[in-house]
Protein backbone atom coordinates (compact mmCIF):
# COMPACT_ATOMS: atom_id res chain seq x y z
CA UNK A 1 0.00 0.00 0.00
CA UNK A 2 1.45 3.31 -1.06
CA UNK A 3 1.32 6.23 1.34
CA UNK A 4 0.26 9.63 0.21
CA UNK A 5 3.32 11.95 0.01
CA UNK A 6 1.24 14.76 1.51
CA UNK A 7 0.43 12.65 4.54
CA UNK A 8 4.09 11.84 4.99
CA UNK A 9 5.04 15.50 4.70
CA UNK A 10 2.43 16.47 7.28
CA UNK A 11 3.64 13.72 9.60
CA UNK A 12 7.24 14.83 9.29
CA UNK A 13 6.22 18.43 9.92
CA UNK A 14 4.29 17.44 13.04
CA UNK A 15 7.29 15.49 14.30
CA UNK A 16 9.51 18.51 13.75
CA UNK A 17 7.03 20.74 15.61
CA UNK A 18 6.83 18.31 18.53
CA UNK A 19 10.63 18.06 18.60
CA UNK A 20 10.94 21.82 18.65
CA UNK A 21 8.43 22.07 21.48
CA UNK A 22 10.29 19.40 23.43
CA UNK A 23 13.85 20.50 22.76
CA UNK A 24 13.66 24.25 22.03
CA UNK A 25 12.23 27.34 23.66
CA UNK A 26 12.19 31.07 22.97
CA UNK A 27 13.03 33.95 25.30
CA UNK A 28 11.51 37.33 24.44
CA UNK A 29 13.23 40.66 24.93
CA UNK A 30 11.09 41.46 27.98
CA UNK A 31 11.87 38.12 29.66
CA UNK A 32 14.63 36.24 31.41
CA UNK A 33 14.58 32.49 31.87
CA UNK A 34 15.84 29.86 34.28
CA UNK A 35 16.43 26.30 33.10
CA UNK A 36 16.10 23.68 35.85
CA UNK A 37 17.48 20.15 35.65
CA UNK A 38 15.49 17.78 37.79
CA UNK A 39 14.10 20.82 39.67
CA UNK A 40 17.44 22.52 40.42
CA UNK A 41 18.46 25.71 38.56
CA UNK A 42 21.21 24.86 36.10
CA UNK A 43 21.24 27.74 33.63
CA UNK A 44 20.01 31.33 33.36
CA UNK A 45 19.24 33.19 30.13
CA UNK A 46 19.06 36.98 30.00
CA UNK A 47 19.34 37.61 26.25
CA UNK A 48 16.40 37.15 23.84
CA UNK A 49 16.47 34.34 21.27
CA UNK A 50 15.87 30.61 20.72
CA UNK A 51 17.60 28.05 22.98
CA UNK A 52 17.93 24.28 23.31
CA UNK A 53 16.80 22.21 26.31
CA UNK A 54 16.19 18.61 27.20
CA UNK A 55 12.58 17.51 27.32
CA UNK A 56 10.52 17.38 30.50
CA UNK A 57 10.89 15.94 33.12
CA UNK A 58 14.65 16.25 32.69
CA UNK A 59 14.67 19.99 32.17
CA UNK A 60 12.07 22.74 32.57
CA UNK A 61 12.07 26.39 31.58
CA UNK A 62 10.75 29.11 33.90
CA UNK A 63 10.31 32.54 32.35
CA UNK A 64 10.28 35.74 34.38
CA UNK A 65 9.46 39.33 33.51
CA UNK A 66 12.69 41.34 33.42
CA UNK A 67 11.04 44.75 32.92
CA UNK A 68 11.27 47.33 35.70
CA UNK A 69 8.62 46.65 38.35
CA UNK A 70 7.07 49.54 40.30
CA UNK A 71 5.37 49.59 43.66
CA UNK A 72 4.84 51.85 46.69
CA UNK A 73 5.41 51.17 50.37
CA UNK A 74 2.71 51.83 52.94
CA UNK A 75 2.40 55.22 54.63
CA UNK A 76 4.03 54.49 57.99
CA UNK A 77 4.98 56.66 60.96
CA UNK A 78 8.69 57.33 61.64
CA UNK A 79 10.57 59.45 64.20
CA UNK A 80 13.17 62.00 63.15
CA UNK A 81 16.46 62.63 64.88
CA UNK A 82 14.96 65.58 66.84
CA UNK A 83 11.94 63.54 68.01
CA UNK A 84 9.31 64.60 65.48
CA UNK A 85 6.86 62.04 64.11
CA UNK A 86 6.45 61.83 60.34
CA UNK A 87 4.42 59.69 57.96
CA UNK A 88 6.46 58.62 54.93
CA UNK A 89 6.16 56.26 51.99
CA UNK A 90 8.44 55.69 48.99
CA UNK A 91 8.02 54.50 45.41
CA UNK A 92 10.49 51.93 44.09
CA UNK A 93 11.53 50.60 40.71
CA UNK A 94 13.37 47.26 40.54
CA UNK A 95 14.17 44.49 38.06
CA UNK A 96 15.52 40.95 37.97
CA UNK A 97 19.22 40.88 37.11
CA UNK A 98 20.23 37.37 38.25
CA UNK A 99 17.40 34.93 37.43
CA UNK A 100 19.36 31.96 38.77
CA UNK A 101 19.55 33.58 42.22
CA UNK A 102 16.01 34.99 42.09
CA UNK A 103 14.24 31.78 41.09
CA UNK A 104 15.03 29.53 44.11
CA UNK A 105 13.85 32.18 46.60
CA UNK A 106 10.52 33.07 45.00
CA UNK A 107 9.60 30.39 42.42
CA UNK A 108 7.60 28.40 44.96
CA UNK A 109 4.96 31.16 45.08
CA UNK A 110 2.16 31.59 42.53
CA UNK A 111 3.30 35.17 41.92
CA UNK A 112 7.09 35.48 42.45
CA UNK A 113 7.06 39.21 41.59
CA UNK A 114 4.53 39.97 44.32
CA UNK A 115 6.45 37.86 46.84
CA UNK A 116 9.71 39.66 45.99
CA UNK A 117 8.01 43.04 46.53
CA UNK A 118 6.82 41.93 49.98
CA UNK A 119 10.42 41.24 50.95
CA UNK A 120 11.59 44.49 49.42
CA UNK A 121 8.96 46.42 51.34
CA UNK A 122 10.20 44.92 54.59
CA UNK A 123 13.74 46.07 53.82
CA UNK A 124 12.54 49.51 52.82
CA UNK A 125 10.45 49.93 55.98
CA UNK A 126 13.51 49.20 58.08
CA UNK A 127 15.72 51.49 55.97
CA UNK A 128 13.26 54.38 56.16
CA UNK A 129 13.01 54.16 59.95
CA UNK A 130 16.77 53.94 60.38
CA UNK A 131 17.59 56.82 58.02
CA UNK A 132 14.79 59.07 59.38
CA UNK A 133 16.25 58.72 62.87
CA UNK A 134 19.53 60.22 61.62
CA UNK A 135 18.02 63.40 60.16
CA UNK A 136 16.32 66.40 61.80
CA UNK A 137 12.77 67.39 60.97
CA UNK A 138 13.98 70.34 58.85
CA UNK A 139 15.60 67.91 56.36
CA UNK A 140 12.14 66.55 55.52
CA UNK A 141 9.99 69.68 55.78
CA UNK A 142 12.25 72.68 55.31
CA UNK A 143 11.59 75.99 57.06
CA UNK A 144 14.49 77.77 55.35
CA UNK A 145 15.23 78.88 51.82
CA UNK A 146 17.62 75.98 51.23
CA UNK A 147 14.89 73.37 50.72
CA UNK A 148 14.47 69.90 52.16
CA UNK A 149 17.32 67.37 51.87
CA UNK A 150 15.14 64.87 49.98
CA UNK A 151 17.77 63.73 47.49
CA UNK A 152 20.32 62.98 50.20
CA UNK A 153 17.80 61.02 52.30
CA UNK A 154 16.49 59.11 49.27
CA UNK A 155 20.03 58.10 48.32
CA UNK A 156 20.70 56.88 51.85
CA UNK A 157 17.53 54.77 51.87
CA UNK A 158 18.38 53.41 48.42
CA UNK A 159 21.91 52.46 49.53
CA UNK A 160 20.60 50.72 52.66
CA UNK A 161 17.98 48.74 50.70
CA UNK A 162 20.47 47.73 47.99
CA UNK A 163 22.87 46.52 50.67
CA UNK A 164 20.14 44.26 52.12
CA UNK A 165 19.23 42.93 48.68
CA UNK A 166 22.86 42.09 47.90
CA UNK A 167 23.52 40.48 51.25
CA UNK A 168 20.45 38.24 50.80
CA UNK A 169 21.40 37.44 47.17
CA UNK A 170 17.93 38.11 45.79
CA UNK A 171 19.20 38.49 42.23
CA UNK A 172 17.47 41.85 41.77
CA UNK A 173 18.59 45.45 41.47
CA UNK A 174 16.75 48.57 42.70
CA UNK A 175 16.76 50.97 39.76
CA UNK A 176 15.31 54.05 41.48
CA UNK A 177 13.68 55.19 44.72
CA UNK A 178 11.97 58.38 45.87
CA UNK A 179 9.55 59.77 48.42
CA UNK A 180 5.91 59.32 47.46
CA UNK A 181 4.43 61.05 50.52
CA UNK A 182 5.81 62.95 53.51
CA UNK A 183 3.26 64.30 55.95
CA UNK A 184 2.61 64.92 59.63
CA UNK A 185 0.36 62.79 61.83
CA UNK A 186 -2.87 64.60 62.62
CA UNK A 187 -2.38 64.81 66.44
CA UNK A 188 1.00 66.53 66.20
CA UNK A 189 0.37 68.84 63.24
CA UNK A 190 -0.63 71.87 65.33
CA UNK A 191 2.24 71.31 67.78
CA UNK A 192 4.74 71.22 64.94
CA UNK A 193 3.29 74.35 63.36
CA UNK A 194 3.43 76.16 66.71
CA UNK A 195 7.05 75.17 67.12
CA UNK A 196 7.88 76.26 63.60
CA UNK A 197 6.13 79.60 64.26
CA UNK A 198 8.12 80.05 67.47
CA UNK A 199 11.39 79.34 65.65
CA UNK A 200 10.49 81.77 62.88
CA UNK A 201 9.62 84.44 65.50
CA UNK A 202 13.01 84.02 67.18
CA UNK A 203 14.73 84.52 63.83
CA UNK A 204 12.49 87.51 63.03
CA UNK A 205 13.21 89.11 66.42
CA UNK A 206 16.92 88.58 65.91
CA UNK A 207 16.75 90.22 62.47
CA UNK A 208 14.73 93.13 63.90
CA UNK A 209 17.23 93.64 66.73
CA UNK A 210 20.18 93.58 64.33
CA UNK A 211 18.38 96.02 62.02
CA UNK A 212 17.61 98.43 64.85
CA UNK A 213 21.22 98.25 66.08
CA UNK A 214 22.49 99.03 62.59
CA UNK A 215 19.99 101.88 62.22
CA UNK A 216 21.07 103.33 65.59
CA UNK A 217 24.69 103.13 64.48
CA UNK A 218 23.88 104.93 61.23
CA UNK A 219 21.89 107.65 63.08
CA UNK A 220 24.73 108.17 65.57
CA UNK A 221 27.23 108.53 62.74
CA UNK A 222 24.93 110.97 60.93
CA UNK A 223 24.43 113.04 64.12
CA UNK A 224 28.19 113.13 64.68
CA UNK A 225 28.86 114.36 61.15
CA UNK A 226 26.04 116.89 61.46
CA UNK A 227 27.51 118.32 64.66
CA UNK A 228 30.94 118.51 63.03
CA UNK A 229 29.56 120.29 59.96
CA UNK A 230 27.53 122.75 62.06
CA UNK A 231 30.56 123.50 64.21
CA UNK A 232 32.70 124.04 61.11
CA UNK A 233 30.04 126.33 59.60
CA UNK A 234 29.76 128.35 62.80
CA UNK A 235 33.52 128.70 62.92
CA UNK A 236 33.56 129.97 59.33
CA UNK A 237 30.70 132.35 60.13
CA UNK A 238 32.60 133.70 63.14
CA UNK A 239 35.66 134.28 60.96
CA UNK A 240 33.55 136.08 58.34
CA UNK A 241 31.85 138.25 60.98
CA UNK A 242 35.21 139.10 62.52
CA UNK A 243 36.58 140.06 59.13
CA UNK A 244 33.51 142.19 58.42
CA UNK A 245 33.77 143.92 61.77
CA UNK A 246 37.45 144.60 61.12
CA UNK A 247 36.57 146.18 57.77
CA UNK A 248 33.80 148.19 59.38
CA UNK A 249 36.17 149.43 62.05
CA UNK A 250 38.27 151.15 59.33
CA UNK A 251 35.35 153.43 58.49
CA UNK A 252 34.13 153.95 62.03
CA UNK A 253 36.63 156.70 62.71
CA UNK A 254 35.51 158.55 59.57
CA UNK A 255 31.86 158.20 60.54
CA UNK A 256 32.63 159.49 64.02
CA UNK A 257 34.22 162.60 62.52
CA UNK A 258 31.40 163.13 60.01
CA UNK A 259 28.16 161.84 61.59
CA UNK A 260 26.04 163.66 59.02
CA UNK A 261 27.94 161.90 56.21
CA UNK A 262 27.39 158.55 57.90
CA UNK A 263 23.68 159.28 58.27
CA UNK A 264 23.49 160.27 54.62
CA UNK A 265 25.19 157.05 53.50
CA UNK A 266 22.92 154.88 55.64
CA UNK A 267 19.81 156.64 54.30
CA UNK A 268 21.12 156.28 50.76
CA UNK A 269 21.63 152.54 51.22
CA UNK A 270 18.13 152.20 52.66
CA UNK A 271 16.69 154.10 49.73
CA UNK A 272 18.55 151.86 47.26
CA UNK A 273 17.26 148.72 48.98
CA UNK A 274 13.62 149.83 49.02
CA UNK A 275 13.61 151.07 45.43
CA UNK A 276 14.73 147.81 43.73
CA UNK A 277 12.82 145.90 41.02
CA UNK A 278 10.85 148.84 39.59
CA UNK A 279 9.15 149.64 42.87
CA UNK A 280 6.33 152.17 42.90
CA UNK A 281 5.95 154.04 46.22
CA UNK A 282 3.28 156.54 47.25
CA UNK A 283 4.36 158.35 50.47
CA UNK A 284 5.29 161.64 52.07
CA UNK A 285 8.52 162.95 50.48
CA UNK A 286 9.70 164.13 53.87
CA UNK A 287 9.73 160.58 55.28
CA UNK A 288 13.33 159.34 55.76
CA UNK A 289 15.11 158.11 53.75
CA UNK A 290 12.90 159.28 50.87
CA UNK A 291 13.50 162.94 51.82
CA UNK A 292 16.78 162.52 49.94
CA UNK A 293 14.78 162.64 46.74
CA UNK A 294 13.86 166.24 47.53
CA UNK A 295 17.50 167.30 47.64
CA UNK A 296 20.65 166.50 49.52
CA UNK A 297 21.83 168.64 52.48
CA UNK A 298 24.09 171.43 51.31
CA UNK A 299 26.61 170.92 54.05
CA UNK A 300 27.29 167.36 52.74
CA UNK A 301 28.09 168.73 49.31
CA UNK A 302 30.89 170.88 50.69
CA UNK A 303 33.00 167.84 51.61
CA UNK A 304 34.60 166.96 54.90
CA UNK A 305 35.74 169.61 57.36
CA UNK A 306 39.28 170.89 57.13
CA UNK A 307 41.43 170.16 60.12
Amino acid sequence: MKRNPLTLAIGVLLLIIVALLLFCFQVRKSEVAVVTTFGAPSRQITDPGAYFKLPWPIQSVHKLDQRVQNFETRLTERQTGDNFNLLTSVYVGWKITEPKAFFPKFAGNPNPIEEAEKNLERFLESAQSGIAGKHPFSDFISTSGQGAAFVKIENEILAAAQSEVLSNNYGIDIEFLGFKKVQLPEPVTQTVFDRMTSERKVLADKSTYEGEAEASKIRSEADRKSVEQIAAAEADATKIRAKGEAEAAKYLSVFNEEPELANFIFRLNALETSARDRTTLILDPHTPPFDLLSGAPTNLLKGPKNR
